[in-house]
């Protein structure tokens, strides 16, 4: 059962993490994705980001009390939006046990010519679910809020073709989106946070919480760059 939201202001300060490893990593066993979930929520860590129904069941059973963002990420044929891109795939984040469910918030062609506004309306009325937007912009942030969500997230900026030649964090964002957010709407910053200093400088910008992954539980992606760097450096 999900737990009570936090309000913004509870929130505000918070570190999110986002505990997910690639396909094929040993690291994507439920129990290590739990156990790193625990481990983040003792250090102080407001809540967590997870990735599919059977990591967001296995975070709530060993962790009750957590405050869980789910998404889903599919792959799909005809359309390049991958976080949580259908009305079943919002189904199995909430039935999974996820507070929040996050999905992507682009102008991008859905899958299945499902169309965002009628998503957002069908979780709000006939699950209650929280929902936390991800976008590439100012302009789909505020349209994402307009349509009823709850959290608004700077997750795929730079990540989208419309913004592939911007690199994270979407520092440029926050403040144009806190300025014009409604009061209550919670905004996140979200990729591209590789230490505390940037963390600290996306609250200074205006953000109420930050979402660290890969500089805190991307094992694969981290040891791979420092391996490509020595490497380099040997010649």
């Amino acid at each position: 059962m999900s737990i009570p939201i936090p309000s913004r202001a509870q929130l505000k300060g918070g570190l999110i993490v986002s505990v997910q490893a690639p396909e094929g990593s040993p690291m994507r066993h439920p129990d290590v994705i739990a156990a790193m979930a625990e481990a983040s929520l003792r250090n102080g860590a407001t809540g967590v980001r997870l990735e599919s129904p059977e990591h967001i069941g296995a975070v709530r059973n060993r962790c009750p009390n957590a405050l869980i963002i789910g998404l889903w990420k599919r792959t799909l044929p005809q359309s390049s939006v991958y976080i949580t891109p259908r009305w079943q795939d919002i189904q199995a984040v909430w039935a999974a046990g996820a507070d929040v469910i996050a999905l992507d918030a682009t102008a991008r062609q859905r899958p299945e010519q499902e169309d965002l506004a009628e998503l957002i309306q069908r979780s709000k009325n006939e699950l209650g679910a929280p929902l936390m937007a991800d976008v590439d912009s100012i302009e789909n942030g505020l349209i994402a809020a307009s349509l009823g969500c709850e959290w608004v997230g700077t997750t795929l900026y730079g990540y989208t073709e419309q913004t592939a030649q911007q690199t994270p964090p979407g520092f440029g964002l926050i403040s144009p989106l806190r300025d014009q957010l409604p009061e209550q709407v919670t905004l996140i910053c979200e990729g591209g946070i590789k230490s505390p200093d940037s963390a600290l400088k996306s609250l200074e910008h205006g953000a109420d919480l930050v979402v660290v992954g890969t500089a805190i539980t991307g094992v694969d992606l981290q040891v791979a760059n420092y391996n490509k760097t020595l490497k380099r450096q040997n010649g």
